[in-house]
């Protein structure tokens, strides 16, 4: 462990527990942050709206064939989250 990571655990150690759960459920906030801004912007839903017209999309791609496997979208998935 770097002496930068003992550092915020002990930091985070000392802290009374409503406060430390608050400060993991910013930690999640970052990593969901910094993962959405990676990814592709039509993977990211950004309202109802968005949502429905993406759904809407999805399945006239799937009544014209233009489908992948799971492992290909996990293969996707995966290579988006590792950049």
């Amino acid at each position: 462990m770097t002496a930068r990571k003992q550092e915020l655990y002990n930091v985070i150690e000392a802290l009374p527990e409503e406060l430390s759960n608050k400060v993991m459920e910013y930690i999640e906030y970052l990593k969901y942050s910094m993962i959405t801004s990676k990814a592709p912007k039509n993977l990211i839903v950004k309202d109802k709206k968005d949502l429905r017209e993406k759904l809407e999309e999805g399945i006239k791609d799937t009544e014209n064939g233009r489908v992948c496997s799971l492992d290909e979208a996990f293969l996707e998935i995966d290579s988006i989250l590792a950049e």
